[in-house]
């Protein structure tokens, strides 16, 4: 009897396995919807705040607009430009990385859904980095005086998409280990 892999697509490995653009699909699909939702509630907080504005929503949390022009947790936001042009060749190379491990992973789930979180953010910063210089932030969570960095929908992508992928190569590596081979018995 055939094992079933519940990380892999039905039919993925079969006489009738998909064709890597149909296999592919899905997972630029989710890359493009955080991208686009990404930009739709930056462009609502853009039109409804003004810089600094800080809206509370709830004791420890509120809408804000700040401007990001580092990477995460301001990293070189007060040099003088270059990391704008820098984070976005970075995204870019890194994205190009990541679609390239999707196309090898395509028929399965948890990697390429996390490689597409991860570059449907990376999407969603870049274009904010070309229209606007730097990264639209408005998520911000605190308690008293004490606060996490204002973030966006595409930095939760990421930050999901990179939990994922360490998930999965934990949930391999366990796998790896606890089934055995002619090579490695237990």
């Amino acid at each position: 009897m055939p094992e079933s892999n519940p990380l892999k697509h039905p039919g993925a490995g079969t006489a009738g396995t998909r064709s890597a653009g149909a296999a592919m699909a899905p997972w630029l699909a989710l890359a493009a919807m955080v991208a686009v939702l990404d930009q739709l509630t930056k462009q609502w907080v853009l039109d409804s705040l003004h810089f600094g504005q800080a809206i509370p929503i709830t004791p420890f949390f509120d809408l804000v607009l700040v401007f990001n022009r580092g990477a995460a947790f301001s990293f070189l936001a007060d040099h003088s430009g270059w990391q704008r042009w820098f984070f976005t060749g970075l995204a870019v190379v890194i994205c190009g990385w990541l679609l390239a491990l999707m196309h090898r992973h395509r028929d399965e789930r948890l990697l390429p859904a996390a490689f597409a979180l991860i570059i449907g953010g990376a999407i969603g910063n870049v274009v904010d980095r070309l229209l606007h210089g730097a990264v639209v932030d408005f998520l911000y969570f605190h308690a008293g005086r004490y606060g996490w960095p204002a973030f966006n929908l595409a930095d939760a992508a990421i930050t999901l998409g990179v939990g994922l992928m360490l998930w999965a190569q934990f949930r391999s590596n366990g796998e790896a280990k606890a089934e055995p081979t002619p090579e490695n018995p237990r």
